[in-house]
């Protein structure tokens, strides 16, 4: 089905985005984790096309994504701002 991120992976996005390797519940870092495991299940997807609980999965992860990236727009819109540059989400 879909690829997992190891241990490593997600504390080396959690050290580039949530300040240090532990801090799992900043919201930068999780935005940035949810934009590595879309990326991972949309590569899934362009290769596995009928895989509908992969398309579940992906379409939830997008909707959290979307909350948070909204909970951070009204919280600190500079912030908001340097993320969707550092990811490249926004077009």
């Amino acid at each position: 089905m879909a690829n997992y991120l190891k241990k490593e992976e997600i504390e080396k996005i959690f050290q580039e985005y949530g300040g240090n390797a532990g801090n799992s519940g900043s919201t930068e870092g999780q935005i940035a984790l949810f934009t590595a495991r879309i990326k991972g299940l949309s590569e899934h997807l362009q290769r596995n096309h009928k895989d509908h609980s992969c398309r579940r999965t992906l379409l939830s992860l997008v909707g959290k994504r979307k909350k948070l990236l909204r909970y951070l727009a009204s919280k600190d819109i500079q912030k908001y701002r340097d993320l969707i540059e550092k990811l490249g989400i926004r077009k």
